[in-house]
């Protein structure tokens, strides 16, 4: 490790000339101005603001990021480049205040710093401030943009009193004679680099935990939020985009696959290598638990699944490496299907969930290895109540729970007898996708409040098309617009109905589709 000092005018140099650059593992620039500004009056009265720590190298990497808002020139070839490591915020908070040779290359939400020319010296209050144009007040502020551009200080000092310019000649003499320290690493060894890295930032401001997994699992053939964006894509095909946009989840089912636990933060234990090697059983785990989902369960998506958690103990269950795939038999099938339906019915994700979901894995894990288990033995009633108490809302967990019910019995549709396009309807999910079986508007004729219209057990597949041609109709209308015979009998038995569905007698067909939808979900959480 080597020493060195910079002036602010040999930042500037080196920034611009594309020699000091930003690694792609580093995060982007996140300081407020007001923070700016008082780095300013740091400097400003020679306090202590920390130092700046690079990696020089001659290899040049293949992904960077630009130093705030400004797209860096490329290096002079056989040069060394010195990557930032520690001291990113400062550096592009100097730069973009005293630089004036680059131009920003994206929408520039930057306020300028300006210096007080009104305040009296002060060992605490600062005398700079991030300000707008329309609120600076010529004759009192001063813009640090000019102090080493010697054409345009003169330029801005032309119609200052003496007094002014004798203050101002003093505060570019101090910025210009600051000396700003920074530590040189210089290695080709790129992991002596993350492991540097990832120590810095435990003992500095700490990064979120993907990014720090992405400093130390980084390496020329391996980027982390590259493998993310591609998990993400790849996950977009299967409808779970959602997915691959919350990368806290997936972080959580890594998590419990490497470390069998819940928390992102476990995953900061590992080494670099550990992770890059375990990467395609994680993808594997996420993949697998997805397809089990979509084929065994009717979830299409994520928005469909009554808790996100559920995902993390299946990819667990379902991690392999490359080239190996989860076998399992019958009663291992059965044991899995049977923990997701008690677990949405009785709540268990809603409290406590890193007890249960540690708990879950664990269990599922000794299910997949043949031992001794009590995965899925969730104490869990089904009764009435279920279907009468909870009313249909999308972003209510029982609503979610209530359309896999009839999802996972294969609706069909009441007017054509065609099958229910589950991809399409439960990947758009929205409530033009589901009416009530006896028509609202026929309900509120016969004075039902809507409280008791809106339960849980009037709803049914049904598209907007096919609810805008029943209309108003009762029942026993409608049903000259269905399929006749044995095709009829079908939707109905797919929809959990009885045959006497169109009688137009309300509180019998309540009570009998009631007990149908009972049975059935008795059926699915195998009690």
């Amino acid at each position: 490790m080597e020493y060195q000092s910079y002036s602010i005018r040999q930042l500037l140099d080196s920034v611009s000339s594309g020699s000091i650059r930003i690694p792609a593992f580093e995060r982007g620039f996140v300081w407020d101005m007001d923070r700016v500004a008082y780095l300013m009056d740091s400097i400003y009265k020679k306090y202590p603001f920390g130092s700046l720590l690079f990696w020089k190298t001659k290899s040049k990497l293949a992904t960077e990021r630009k130093l705030g808002a400004f797209a860096l020139p490329s290096p002079k070839e056989d040069y060394p480049i010195d990557y930032v490591l520690d001291g990113q915020q400062r550096l592009t908070s100097i730069f973009s205040v005293f630089q004036t040779e680059l131009q920003p290359t994206q929408e520039y939400d930057w306020t300028g710093i300006y210096f007080d020319l009104e305040a009296e010296e002060d060992a605490q209050e600062s005398q700079f401030y991030a300000l707008r144009r329309e609120e600076v007040i010529s004759g009192k502020h001063f813009s640090l943009n000019v102090l080493f551009d010697s054409v345009k200080y003169r330029e801005a000092t032309e119609k200052c009193t003496k007094e002014q310019i004798i203050r101002l000649d003093t505060l570019q003499e101090k910025f210009k004679e600051v000396s700003i320290p920074a530590q040189i690493l210089k290695t080709e060894d790129r992991a002596i680099v993350a492991i540097v890295f990832e120590r810095v930032n435990r003992l500095g401001m700490k990064l979120d935990t993907l990014q720090l997994l992405s400093a130390w699992t980084w390496n020329e053939d391996f980027d982390l939020l590259e493998n993310f964006k591609n998990l993400k894509e790849e996950l977009e095909e299967f409808g779970f985009s959602e997915v691959g946009e919350d990368c806290d989840l997936i972080l959580r089912c890594t998590a419990a696959i490497l470390k069998k636990e819940t928390t992102p933060e476990s995953l900061l234990e590992l080494s670099g290598q550990q992770i890059r090697e375990a990467f395609p059983k994680v993808r594997n785990g996420i993949f697998g638990a997805i397809d089990f989902m979509r084929k065994q369960l009717k979830v299409t998506a994520l928005k469909n699944l009554p808790y996100p958690g559920l995902l993390i103990p299946l990819s667990a269950f379902f991690a392999e490496p490359d080239g190996k795939e989860v076998s399992y038999d019958t009663r291992v099938y059965n044991q899995l299907k049977k923990w997701f339906w008690r677990s949405c019915f009785t709540n268990r994700y809603s409290i406590q969930t890193k007890k249960v979901i540690i708990s879950d894995i664990e269990q599922i894990i000794k299910l997949k290895n043949g031992e001794n288990n009590s995965f899925g033995e969730i104490d869990c009633k089904i009764d009435r109540d279920f279907f009468i108490n909870n009313r249909f809302r999308f972003d209510n967990v029982n609503t979610k729970t209530f359309i896999l019910i009839l999802a996972n019995n294969h609706p069909k549709s009441f007017l054509s007898g065609s099958d229910i396009d589950l991809d399409k309807v439960l990947q758009k999910y929205n409530r033009t996708e589901f009416h009530h079986i006896y028509p609202k508007a026929f309900l509120k004729g016969l004075r039902f409040d809507d409280s008791s219209i809106n339960c849980l057990a009037y709803f049914c597949f049904l598209n907007s098309s096919e609810n805008k041609k029943i209309a108003a109709k009762k029942p026993s209308e409608y049903i000259k617009m269905t399929p006749k015979g044995d095709i009829l009998k079908d939707i109905l038995c797919r929809a959990l109905c009885t045959s006497d569905t169109f009688d137009d007698n309300f509180n019998a067909f309540l009570e009998k589709r009631i007990e149908l939808l009972v049975q059935f979900t008795k059926k699915l959480i195998q009690n």
